[in-house]
């Protein structure tokens, strides 16, 4: 077993130790087919009761959530539900469906982003938040791709859902919205962090910082040699090329 496993197994044991309401296994059983069933009639026939955020939101609409350190993306589907790709530990470790279906927490979130699994599940419009304000993504007003009809976007979330192997910079909730709603699977967020990183590391003055202490150690470990030689005159070489 690995330290994530055993990590986010600690997780979960605490996580059940918590107070809860007592639940027999057939109730269980009975609540899980119940709402297996409703949901499975709903993505079908898209017909449901309605609810106060359809008067906000339409079906398709790609809604957004500001958080500390990056923006959270969904679909919204109607009737005050969200699918979102979110990075998730708990269905790794775990076969319970009770546990799994509740919100993700940052502990599961986390978890998740270290071992690189989530899903793409559908969640009530405030569980997507987490406590968050929810905006319209303003994505339509810039993107060269022209946006796909509410219904068809909704559906091609509802199609991707179930487990997903999840990366923070190559495949995360922003990819998986933009592909539901233009067709092409872009991050925004991705993009501007790389950009970011390249600035700080890929610059003239990180070659000229690199070549000086490729000197320096050179000489101090007295290992001068034309292997080593080469390697502290490549290294700072490459970066002022790429800067």
């Amino acid at each position: 077993m690995s330290p994530l496993q055993l990590l986010a197994l600690v997780f979960i044991s605490t996580l059940r130790l918590e107070p809860q309401v007592e639940k027999t296994k057939k109730e269980e059983d009975e609540q899980e087919e119940e709402e297996e069933e409703e949901e499975k009639t709903s993505r079908q026939t898209g017909e449901g009761t309605e609810s106060k955020h359809d008067l906000i939101f339409r079906r398709g609409d790609l809604l957004e959530v500001p958080r500390t350190m990056f923006t959270h993306f969904g679909i919204y589907l109607g009737r005050g539900r969200v699918a979102h790709f979110i990075p998730d530990i708990l269905p790794v470790v775990s076969r319970d469906q009770y546990q799994i279906r509740r919100m993700v927490t940052n502990s599961r979130l986390l978890l998740g982003v270290l071992a690189k699994c989530g899903s793409i599940r559908v969640d009530s419009v405030e569980d997507f938040a987490y406590g968050s304000e929810i905006l319209i993504n303003p994505t339509d007003k810039v993107c060269s791709r022209a946006a796909l009809q509410g219904d068809e976007v909704a559906r091609r979330a509802e199609k991707l859902l179930g487990e997903v192997s999840y990366s923070l910079l190559w495949y995360n909730c922003e990819h998986f919205v933009m592909y539901c709603r233009y067709g092409t699977v872009v991050s925004f967020q991705t993009f501007q962090f790389c950009k970011t990183v390249r600035k700080l590391l890929l610059s003239r003055r990180v070659a000229k910082v690199t070549a000086v202490l490729g000197a320096c150690l050179l000489l101090y470990l007295r290992a001068v040699s034309a292997s080593s030689a080469l390697l502290a005159v490549l290294l700072p070489f490459l970066i002022w090329m790429a800067a």
